[in-house]
């Protein structure tokens, strides 16, 4: 038996217990929802020390594979009990008083449970249904000021970009048992080691990847995400806790079978690197916090579709876990944020870096990498070139900081905290990848050698990324013209993708709940 299966049934059991008392003040149910969540995390990490001590294990019915203990739904579990927890425990209070309190509290604790299996599931049939089960809850709870139009809005584009998915992996799942006769996770994995995937397993993963889309909102379905702030804030923390990366979860999962077909893996690349780009650059032009965290999470899901894209898997589940936590703490922050800046006095005018500045702050930047990439390589060997790519990329978004703090205007301690920040991000990625390569690389296969196609897109990647952050650390200088102020609107609502999603769904006229 692996101790984390019995975490879910927990959480489901007091979940139940939500129907009996599911409006304002229910009595002690809060602090038992929490309780719950509390000891559905002592479960997974118990589960966890079993898992060092006796390795990998499957929890098995009438001898069909259901749920399983390996590296990776260890440290999903760990990540979404812990995240899970502290956001039952911000309900409580955040929660106090209103006028579905209890239910609200039993459709986290469901919530949970249904993210708990999908990360520990063994075949596609489980997957599937906790895919389903998760979409159920969270349209729910999306749904919880039914009364708002823009809630019931942000609901219905869920459920038909979240349902798409579902069809799509539904789908991917026949084509795969048509040709490898399993739903098995660890057999797809296995076969597509030693087998050609042929037209229905392409296919197949081409669904895969399409599913994967839709559950990170990735460009252009990507609007429901960014109106999640329709609900309480505790569900936009929730969404961190496997919610909204359970498509890199997914790939993740079956990454042999993904990375068998290059075609796929350069949609990924694409699309993600696209997503990413826009989702960061719209980042930018929002006013409120929430607004902004949307989008940034946006950006960060569409990077991690490239990293997957690029064969980088142990550097996806880091990023998952990375962003995972900050993200969660930074929409919990998110009110205390805004009542911090608006008790400190403001600094002054941002010092504007010209040409020069920008030019030599991009040139220090990849020169300290190539230094720390070039020593961590000589110690502990070389990186794959899709590695290396990425930490290119990181070191761009250094770059633009280090722009700031060479400003000819810019104060002395801007500019040391910028170089401080610079070393800090080199060493640091570096250091997390060896990391993270120590405990999941055995268990994820390693980058492809780039062929033709990998290389342009490589090449393609860094040149749209670097090109951005050159954009971005000039934008100061040509803010106030014109042309920059009408473009500042257009990217400020997101090229009006989402509206022309809400048009077609019908989404302007939703006047009752759904």
């Amino acid at each position: 038996m692996i101790l984390t299966v019995i975490a879910p049934v927990l959480l489901l059991a007091v979940a139940a217990l939500a129907f009996a008392n599911p409006g304002r003040r229910p009595g002690a149910y809060p602090v038992l929802a929490e309780s719950a969540g509390a000891l559905a995390l002592g479960l997974v990490a118990l589960g966890s020390a079993q898992f060092v001590l006796t390795g990998a294990s499957t929890f098995t019915v009438n001898g069909v594979a259901v749920l399983k203990g390996d590296v990776l739904s260890v440290i999903m579990t760990l990540l979404v009990s812990f995240v899970g927890w502290i956001v039952l425990r911000y309900a409580r209070s955040y929660l106090d008083g209103e006028a579905r309190e209890g239910a609200f509290h039993g459709l986290i604790l469901a919530a949970i449970a249904a993210v708990l299996v999908l990360v520990q599931a063994a075949n596609l049939v489980v997957v599937m249904l906790s895919f389903m089960a998760i979409g159920l809850v969270l349209r729910t709870l999306l749904l919880f000021y039914a009364e708002r139009p823009e809630a019931r809005r942000a609901a219905a584009k869920f459920i038909r970009v979240w349902s798409l998915g579902d069809i799509a992996i539904l789908l991917a799942a026949l084509l795969l048992f048509y040709r490898f006769g399993t739903l098995d996770i660890a057999g797809l994995r296995a076969a597509a080691q030693v087998d050609v995937l042929g037209l229905a397993g392409h296919v197949a993963v081409a669904l895969l990847v399409l599913a994967a889309l839709c559950k990170t909102a990735s460009f252009p379905l990507h609007g429901w995400l960014t109106e999640v702030m329709e609900a309480p804030t505790p569900v936009s923390a929730l969404l961190h806790a496997g919610v909204i990366n359970s498509g890199g979860v997914l790939l993740i999962m079956l990454a042999d079978l993904v990375q068998a077909s290059p075609g796929s893996m350069a949609a990924l690349v694409m699309v993600g690197g696209l997503t990413a780009l826009f989702g960061a650059m719209v980042m930018l032009t929002q006013s409120a916090i929430k607004t902004a965290l949307a989008w940034s999470t946006v950006s960060q899901m569409g990077f991690m579709m490239l990293q997957c894209g690029l064969g980088l898997w142990v550097l996806a589940l880091l990023h998952i876990v990375a962003h995972s936590l900050y993200k969660a703490h930074a929409f919990l922050g998110s009110g205390s944020a805004v009542q911090a800046v608006l008790s400190v006095r403001r600094p002054g005018p941002v010092a504007a870096p010209g040409l020069a500045a920008v030019a030599k702050a991009f040139v220090l930047a990849l020169v300290l990498y190539a230094v720390v990439a070039f020593g961590f390589s000589a110690l502990l060997g070389a990186k794959s070139p899709q590695a290396l790519a990425l930490g290119v990329i990181l070191i761009f978004g250094v770059a633009y900081l280090v722009a700031q703090g060479l400003a000819d205007a810019a104060p002395e301690e801007l500019t040391r905290r910028t170089a401080i920040a610079s070393v800090l991000t080199a060493f640091g990625y570096f250091g997390f990848h060896v990391i993270a390569d120590w405990i999941a690389g055995s268990a994820l296969p390693s980058a492809p050698v780039p062929d033709a196609l990998e290389w342009a897109l490589i090449v393609l990647t860094l040149v749209s990324f670097g090109t951005v952050a050159v954009a971005q650390s000039l934008f100061p200088n040509w803010a106030h013209h014109p042309a920059a102020a009408g473009l500042r609107v257009h990217m400020a609502n997101g090229l009006y993708l989402n509206a022309t999603l809400d048009r077609l769904i019908g989404g302007f006229r939703t006047s009752k709940p759904l």
